[in-house]
């Protein structure tokens, strides 16, 4: 069995999507765990409530390994570790410390809103737009000690339309990531998934 634990820091709906996937295919070996928050405002804690799924807040102005080892702890509260567990980032808004991602190596996931390597961090939708470019998507990577350059599990592309705005444009990504993250996370947890240098192999 897998723990999944995931973070996130506002409306949670790639969150939904993965606890959606779950719960309409039980026969996956996965065991969502916790939902953990960096701000207890976000919407995705309510969301998080009608799976029934226990949700935690860790709100404070500490700092990498400070604010990270909190998260640890409560990930490890659960029973979602770095022997049996998996972190998913879903619209999380930190970046994480190099003590998080070394004790969690390779069990963090991430879902990005563009074609990777290209726009990484914010507004990714905006550099696309304004970039020019007529093909753009999202990627699900593993997270390293980088921002958004962790190796590649998988992509969809959205073709950019010559009259999209950021908030249209947005809408069609948020949708394949809504498709993309429950599928990559289900390839991790049948192990289907391995590394070589810096290309991920789907066996």
């Amino acid at each position: 069995m897998l723990n999944l634990g995931i973070l996130i820091s506002g409306r949670g709906s790639n969150m939904e999507s993965i606890l959606n996937y779950l719960r309409e295919n039980r026969t996956v070996d996965i065991c969502p765990k916790i939902i953990i928050s960096s701000k207890p405002e976000a919407e995705g804690l309510r969301r998080a409530s009608k799976f029934g799924i226990p949700t935690r807040v860790v709100y404070n102005d500490s700092k990498g390994w400070d604010y990270d080892s909190e998260i640890v702890n409560v990930l490890q509260e659960y029973n979602v570790n770095p022997e049996n567990g998996l972190v998913c980032l879903a619209g999380y808004m930190r970046l994480l410390s190099p003590e998080f991602v070394q004790k969690y190596k390779m069990r963090i996931l991430n879902i990005h809103p563009s074609l990777l390597p290209s726009f990484p961090g914010l507004n990714s939708q905006k550099k696309a737009l304004d970039y020019g470019v007529k093909v753009t998507g999202c990627t699900v990577h593993f997270v390293d000690e980088g921002l958004d350059s962790g190796p590649i599990i998988a992509q969809k592309h959205v073709l950019v339309s010559d009259n999209d705005t950021c908030e249209t444009l947005s809408d069609r990504i948020l949708e394949q990531e809504h498709i993309l993250y429950p599928y990559c996370v289900q390839l991790f947890s049948k192990n289907r998934i391995s590394i070589q240098g810096r290309k991920v192999i789907v066996n």
